[in-house]
């Protein structure tokens, strides 16, 4: 497990993300969130896992916390292919520049995020999202689940294998449902 961002010409700044070395520190960010969202990009529905793809574990999450999913490009067609027919549709930096708007109070309108997690969204552009939101939402934690180092968001899974970040998620699930 490395913390080496994969964007080597680019400086993140003083302010780096703190790895998450165990799914345990992420379901305690979640259960201690009061408004998480989950953001999930096209590259979710092209990872293949052993027996899953990686929007199969979003949509576990986002069942398992009742976490409010934006789906983008076109993943939403997976989710609907899936049966999941709670997302909503929206471009990648339409969202992100809606969870740096202080005013924004959410898909629900009841009140601003406090934890965004994303899922299979390109590295170069969640690069981008995290610095934004970094220097534009002090309020927003933010979580990059791609076992690839994001060290613009506040949590970031470190290097790891798909395995590794199978096991990572298949822990995280569990931790999920014992804490409900």
């Amino acid at each position: 497990m490395s913390n080496i961002p994969w964007q080597k010409a680019e400086i993140p700044g003083p302010k780096r993300s703190i790895p998450l070395q165990r799914p345990e520190t992420l379901a305690s960010l979640i259960d201690k969130s009061k408004r998480p969202i989950l953001i999930v990009g096209h590259r979710a529905s092209e990872i293949d896992m052993a027996d899953m793809k990686l929007i199969d574990y979003a949509i576990n999450l986002a069942n398992a916390r009742s976490i409010p999913v934006v789906a983008t490009a076109h993943s939403i067609k997976e989710f609907f292919n899936r049966g999941y027919r709670n997302a909503t549709s929206m471009p990648v930096m339409d969202i992100a520049n809606r969870l740096s708007d202080s005013e924004w109070n959410g898909l629900d309108n009841s009140g601003a995020y406090d934890l965004a997690i994303f899922i299979g969204i390109p590295y170069y552009m969640a690069w981008l999202i995290f610095s934004g939101l970094k220097h534009m939402s002090s309020r927003l934690q933010t979580v990059s689940l791609d076992g690839q180092y994001q060290p613009n968001a506040s949590w970031s899974t470190p290097n790891i294998s798909p395995l590794e970040l199978q096991k990572f998620l298949d822990i995280l699930l569990e931790r999920i449902g014992e804490n409900q």
